[in-house]
């Protein structure tokens, strides 16, 4: 069955072009011109990734973004932000919401396709699909699951890869550009802050189940995975 993606753009011209390019690359593309219109496309079928962009009627797309985080059917579908806004805080404003990559308008179909085949890759966890235990936490690797206890927890696709590195690597400090490199892979352009903004949002998921914690700050060096406080 091919990927299925959803084009979320009030822009008719926009869409078709993506679509177009969509189909040459054999994917299937959906559109979809406002929130209401994704919607019910999601209900029909759970698309494989979600092209959405930044300013639509009626809900912007980063308000949308962490609705769709919160909902149990798209929660780990990738969502890739399509917009004109290309600043620094918009960026991060969009990778808080829950977003896993962002593409500024205008923008080539090589690129997004491109930025496309990254992040499904990276959402498929590159193979790394081992079990592992360690401080209260569990990976499921085979059901792609994350436990406290016996207790579910809903984690998006990056900050999974994220914790599967740290927990495969504990107690040793890791850079901003060692996890780009190892969790993003080192051929995908990403910004450092893109790190502290998704090791945030993993602390956010651990921290119900008063497992944050084990996500440690080491100051001037990085980021390190430790049992111990």
């Amino acid at each position: 069955m091919q990927k299925q993606i959803l084009i979320v753009d009030d822009e008719p011209a926009i869409r078709d072009m993506v679509a177009f390019a969509l189909r040459k690359a054999e994917y299937e593309p959906v559109h979809a011109g406002d929130t209401r219109e994704a919607q019910a496309a999601i209900i029909n079928r759970v698309p494989d990734l979600i092209l959405l962009d930044w300013m639509l009627p009626g809900m912007s797309g980063v308000e949308f973004a962490r609705r769709l985080r919160k909902e149990g059917l798209t929660r780990e579908v990738p969502i890739i932000m399509l917009t004109a806004r290309g600043e620094e805080n918009d960026r991060v404003s969009g990778l808080e919401a829950g977003v896993d990559d962002y593409v500024v308008k205008p923008f080539s179909a090589r690129e997004l396709l491109a930025r496309i085949k990254a992040v499904m890759r990276r959402s498929r966890g590159d193979g790394e699909d081992g079990s592992v235990a360690l401080g209260g936490l569990r990976i499921d690797g085979a059901a792609h699951r994350v436990y406290a206890g016996e207790t579910p927890i809903h984690i998006g696709p990056t900050e999974y890869r994220l914790l599967h590195f740290f927990m495969t690597h504990p107690e040793r400090v890791y850079s901003r550009t060692q996890l780009l490199d190892h969790v993003w892979g080192g051929n995908v352009y990403v910004e450092e802050r893109t790190v502290d903004v998704h090791i945030r949002r993993l602390r956010r998921t651990l921290e119900p189940h008063a497992l944050d914690n084990l996500v440690q700050t080491v100051r001037g060096a990085g980021y390190r995975f430790s049992v111990d406080p």
